[in-house]
């Protein structure tokens, strides 16, 4: 046997104790997936046994405290503390367990398991997330600046009102992945994403006329301007964000959003002149309901923010 020979054979004898140790990985990979769905399962059904438990409780204590003294009052309010601690670990916990998909994403995606299982994965998801819409936020200011002091021409146009419709269809998608993994983001910001994509829509499917020509530059001065608001909001937010997740006072899974929240409140110099009076500018009557519904989110998370730094010295 030639040297060329047995050293191809050795190689192969090689390869072939590796295949088969990989083939028992691979049998053992599968066990354990068999035996993870089995603990996701009990780890599901006894969480909502758990709560039915809860809930029944808290009804007790509710008729308990009607007619009871007050060291029972303080007992009460303590065991009251204590079901609230637990629905929230119960959260937690369900945040890390498969979930079926609501309505939006049944629609879209179908059946399939969108739950990220690790801290790492839903990070990392958060973060995509974040850089996808500061870069198409970026993009559609540049393509709204040209359309708006340079050509008028309405195939551009089209290709502008067809990326808003896709940028705002992929943020709903996105967003409710990201409620499914945990994340809090308010109900209005998803909700406007929606309006958002109708009127985009509309406004692709417009036929070129006077009335369009007449409505071309209120509209591309309003994405301009929005989409330049949405850049210093996504640079402050992102920073407050940062902070604040490295002092342990936000949630991982915290996003940033077209508007204000109240972890915004530190630091805020300059974005609540562009949030109040900005829409009011620069939206069509066509626009009308998403000023509505940022504003007076904005109004009732700063009057909130206002109170509970008015109760915290008379706490102290």
């Amino acid at each position: 046997m030639s040297q060329v020979l047995s050293e191809v054979l050795e190689e192969w004898k090689c390869l072939e104790e590796e295949y088969q140790k990989l083939q028992e990985t691979h049998k053992m990979y599968l066990q354990k997936l068999d035996e993870i769905s089995k603990l996701q399962n009990n780890c599901a059904t006894s969480i909502s046994h758990e709560r039915k438990k809860l809930q029944d409780t808290s009804r007790f204590i509710k008729k308990c405290s009607k007619r009871s003294s007050e060291e029972d009052s303080k007992a009460l309010l303590e065991l009251e503390l204590k079901i609230k601690t637990q629905e929230h670990v119960f959260s937690e916990m369900e945040a890390f367990l498969p979930k079926k998909n609501g309505l939006y994403l049944s629609l879209v995606l179908g059946n399939v398991n969108v739950t990220l299982f690790s801290k790492q994965a839903k990070f990392a998801y958060k973060d995509e997330y974040e850089k996808f819409k500061l870069c198409l936020t970026i993009i559609l200011l540049l393509f709204s600046f040209i359309c708006y002091f340079f050509v008028s021409y309405r195939f551009l146009d089209a290709i502008l009102n067809f990326l808003l419709v896709w940028y705002y269809c992929t943020l709903t998608i996105r967003e409710s992945i990201l409620i499914t993994n945990g994340s809090r983001i308010k109900g209005w910001w998803v909700f406007h994403h929606y309006i958002s994509a109708f009127l985009s829509g509309v406004m692709l499917t417009w036929p070129d006329g006077n009335l369009y020509k007449m409505f071309r530059n209120q509209f591309l001065a309003y994405s301009l301007y929005q989409s330049f608001v949405q850049c210093l909001q996504c640079y402050y937010q992102s920073g407050c964000l940062y902070r604040l997740r490295a002092l342990g006072e936000r949630h991982n899974m915290d996003l940033t959003v077209e508007g204000f929240q109240s972890w915004m409140w530190k630091g805020l110099t300059f974005l609540l002149p562009f949030l109040f009076f900005g829409h009011v500018l620069m939206c069509s009557f066509c626009f009308l309901i998403l000023f509505v519904g940022n504003f007076f989110t904005t109004v009732a998370v700063v009057r909130q923010k206002l109170k509970s730094t008015d109760q915290k010295p008379k706490s102290m």
